[in-house]
């Protein structure tokens, strides 16, 4: 079988990239991100801590996997670019894959020694995100790779810049939802649709920056739900031809209807750690699809 190694050496770093990523979002949620103080890469200076406190378990545990998770990505990056060096995107793809790993690595490594702001703490989880979207596109080149129907659609260009319009839009709604979580703004509103019982809650409270990250956040998601609606109605009229295509047009807009639950059922639960990390496996998901729906319609007269 052709590539049956790097075919199953992709999937598990897939999975271990999403492993990654699930962690980062444990370790936001659970108030871990000091669980090893301020000491990178050792633990409270120890390769293997002696503490045994929740919060250090879950912080050492993301490092040592995000360490080993790096070394298969830059494994998966050259594996693909000696297998797959005549596909037109396997170079692109390995180099991001290995550039925004590093990058992660390094603001991860940098929060813990000198401390940052919720603007670049945020933007950590969009790195990870586009990470993971490479790593598995890799992946999905692997498996297409001697095929001799290579997926290869015919789009208007409208349609084109529509897709890769609401692909950066959706990277853009995934980091105010990061900036909600790093500015302690997931509770300030205590329903939903409403906000504190009403539309436009009272920005008196001594939470007006909070309150206003929370509502450009729930807007940015409704109106990328009505994105993902067009663009389905707009491939089942006019590309539902493509498999592809019509299938992924599918796929986004039901998780972002599973990532909208998520993120609403945070607020009636007792428990918010489940739904959080469903939000972020599903927008993280839901972004790799619309990528790799973006790679496809690049492609011209296939390889």
């Amino acid at each position: 079988m052709l590539n049956k190694g790097l075919k199953t050496f992709g999937i598990v770093t897939s999975i271990g990239m999403l492993i990654v990523l699930l962690q980062g979002a444990l370790v936001t949620k659970t108030g871990s991100a000091e669980g090893c103080g301020a000491t990178w890469p050792l633990c409270y200076g120890q390769l293997i801590p002696e503490s045994s406190a929740k919060e250090t378990i879950i912080e050492y545990s993301h490092r040592a996997w995000s360490g080993l998770m790096g070394m298969f990505v830059f494994i998966l990056a050259v594996w693909s670019w000696k297998k797959l060096s005549h596909l037109r995107e396997t170079k692109f793809l390995a180099l991001m894959a290995v550039l925004f790993i590093l990058f992660q690595g390094f603001m991860g490594a940098g929060a813990v020694i000198w401390g940052n702001n919720d603007i670049v703490l945020a933007l950590h989880f969009g790195i990870s995100t586009i990470s993971f979207a490479a790593v598995a596109l890799l992946t999905v080149l692997a498996f297409e790779d001697g095929k001799s129907s290579v997926t290869n659609v015919q789009v208007s260009k409208a349609y084109r810049n529509y897709l890769f319009g609401v692909l950066v839009y959706s990277y853009l709604v995934i980091y105010t939802g990061a900036y909600v979580k790093h500015t302690g703004a997931t509770h300030v509103c205590n329903g939903f649709p409403l906000c504190n019982g009403s539309f436009i809650p009272d920005m008196g409270s001594g939470l007006a920056y909070q309150l206003s990250i929370q509502m450009i956040h729930r807007a940015a998601a409704m109106v990328l739900a009505v994105l993902f609606l067009v663009l389905l109605i707009w491939t089942i009229r006019r590309f539902r031809r493509y498999p592809v295509l019509f299938f992924g047009s599918i796929a986004v807009f039901l998780l972002v209807l599973v990532q909208a639950g998520a993120g609403i059922s945070i607020l009636f639960v007792d428990s918010y750690l489940p739904p959080a990390l469903v939000h972020s496996l599903t927008i993280t998901v839901l972004f790799t699809i619309l990528s790799y729906m973006g790679m496809v319609i690049t492609r011209r007269n296939g390889y």
